[in-house]
């Protein structure tokens, strides 16, 4: 992460000449990014890549107030929006901790640039309002989410007009100064009539691990869903994309 510093108060441009005395001001805002590559992108279990490679990217723009606004995006295949070949996820949230509890809510806005080019007028973006609370107990962080897509167009399974809500959650931590963490997850789409949770409710869980040296972090997990075998698959190859897999990443944050 690379701290981007705005701006300094009077006394420490005067604590300069004294470097005993001198220290360097709280950046108020900050900025970071990614880039990583993945052997599949899985989005709540399911395959979007065709369980395919991915290249995908983002930045962060924090603010020390709590807010903060991200671009982040990946390759996808066709059959996850129209024509679109990419997805690019506009978030803005605000972020604060109390105590030994950590908030935050916002709103993703899923853009899918070119979606209408083989059916014109084709509604393929939509947005989803999320929080979370997060704490840390020993070694071993825990975070409870949920992200609620209210009743929109692209979204809709069987009906016009569709919502969905899904719930997670998600335990991490590191072991020791190793560079090593482990995670797990676990989460349920409550819906099952949107495009989102492909037809039911369902359940999909991982576990991973992931070692980070220098810049770079290096991860593997297994990623799984509650589908019956051949109950979900792309149109195009005919792949089961609920299926279990073993997901690979290569990334470098700055």
């Amino acid at each position: 992460m690379r701290n981007i510093i705005l701006g300094m108060s009077a006394f420490a441009l005067a604590a300069v000449a004294t470097p005993a005395l001198a220290e360097e001001a709280a950046p108020a805002v900050t900025v970071s990014g990614s880039a990583t590559v993945v052997s599949d992108y899985r989005f709540r279990g399911i395959s979007q890549t065709d369980k395919r490679f991915a290249v995908q990217g983002g930045f962060t723009v924090s603010h020390e107030s709590g807010l903060y606004a991200s671009v982040w995006g990946s390759s996808i295949d066709e059959y996850v929006a129209g024509a679109s070949d990419q997805e690019i996820d506009l978030i803005a949230g605000y972020t604060k901790t109390v105590g030994a509890a950590t908030f935050d809510v916002g709103v993703l806005y899923y853009y899918y640039p070119g979606a209408e080019a083989i059916v014109p007028g084709y509604n393929s973006d939509f947005f989803e309002p999320y929080a979370s609370v997060k704490g840390t107990f020993g070694p071993v962080t825990a975070k409870v989410s949920a992200a609620y897509a209210p009743k929109q167009h692209a979204i809709a399974g069987l009906h016009t007009k569709d919502d969905n809500l899904y719930g997670a959650l998600d335990l991490s931590g590191s072991v020791g100064d190793t560079g090593v963490s482990l995670s797990a997850h676990l989460g349920h789409n409550f819906m099952d009539d949107s495009f989102l949770s492909a037809g039911k409710d369902y359940t999909d869980w991982s576990v991973g691990d992931s070692y980070t040296w220098n810049h770079l972090t290096f991860g593997v997990s297994y990623v799984d869903t509650n589908f019956s075998k051949g109950a979900l698959t792309s149109p195009f190859t005919g792949r089961d994309i609920a299926k279990a897999g073993v997901v690979g990443s290569i990334g470098v944050s700055f």
